[in-house]
């Protein structure tokens, strides 16, 4: 297992009651190397400015970004832990999958993340085409010159072109017209299987996460034999406070994660100092009871 890059002094670290949070942990952020707006050293500044002492960067599907994001976090003294969300494709939906303490170097995880980049440029294109016969406009183009990463055109991109440009007030206004699942703008992708995703990270010496999971659009069943199957494949934990769930879904998945035995996970799942609901460093304590992701890493 990969220890954290920046140790945390013992005065702070987890005590064994998981139910309270001594140090301020963010495990889910995005950088310029997929769809955020900051470069990766930048949201590791902005991370320590708002008190995270262990901090991970997890892009899409991309692991560009570690290496300048663990010498800023050195430089500062915070706590890093590397991090990849990468897409899966489970019951037709997409669901996301973190993946903590990787080894950044293990050529499965690169070459199957590489794998799974190829089907972006093909996607952007049919979304732009779709935008173009619903009204919107030159939005390839528009979406590209939001991407820093042009590998790495996104939906986030594509919405945030489309606000720019008066379609919508907000990003959520977007994705709920447009770009979610289903919705007119959209195109369907097979990226890569919970299988494979998860075991890319436990190849990786790293730790499962099913991200945010109050953000998917399963029935209860369904719901149950993703937890089922992600389990018996090797995953070890859920995001229960995420800036992706409300107040309620803190402790629905609070306890999904102790009906499971999963550990705890927590990220604002930061993007831009204007888009988030909960910005890098300003989660709420996890609900007690719950054995957090990192409780060995510090």
């Amino acid at each position: 297992m990969h220890l954290p890059c920046v140790p945390l002094n013992k005065s702070l670290r987890y005590s064994s009651f998981y139910g309270a949070n001594i140090i301020n942990v963010d495990l889910h952020s995005h950088s310029t190397v997929s769809d955020g707006v900051l470069l990766p050293a930048k949201v590791a500044q902005r991370a320590h400015a708002n008190g995270v002492q262990l901090w991970a960067l997890t892009d899409h599907d991309e692991l560009n970004g570690l290496d300048q994001a663990e010498a800023a976090a050195q430089e500062l003294g915070m706590g890093f832990i590397p991090g990849i969300e990468i897409s899966v494709t489970w019951s037709g939906q997409t669901v996301h999958v973190v993946g903590l303490n990787i080894d950044r170097h293990y050529p499965a995880l690169a070459a199957g993340l590489a794998d799974v980049r190829q089907g972006r440029e093909g996607r952007a294109r049919q979304m732009a085409d779709k935008l173009a016969s619903l009204g919107i406009e030159g939005a390839y183009e528009g979406a590209l010159a939001y991407a820093a990463n042009s590998a790495m055109v996104s939906r986030t991109h594509f919405a945030r072109y489309i606000v720019a440009h008066g379609y919508c007030n907000s990003l959520q206004e977007v994705f709920d017209r447009y770009l979610g699942d289903g919705k007119p703008g959209n195109v369907r992708v097979q990226w890569s299987s919970l299988e494979h995703a998860v075991g890319w990270i436990l190849g990786a010496g790293g730790r499962a996460v099913i991200a945010h999971p109050g953000r998917y659009k399963y029935t209860a069943m369904q719901f149950d034999a993703l937890f089922e199957n992600f389990k018996d494949l090797g995953g070890q934990a859920i995001e229960v406070v995420t800036g992706s769930h409300t107040v309620s879904q803190y402790e629905e998945y609070a306890k999904v994660a102790k009906r499971y035995g999963f550990m705890a996970s927590c990220g604002s799942d930061f993007h831009s100092p204007t888009e988030a609901r909960l910005d890098l460093g300003k989660l709420p304590p996890l609900p007690s009871g719950l054995t957090p992701v990192w409780h060995d890493w510090v």
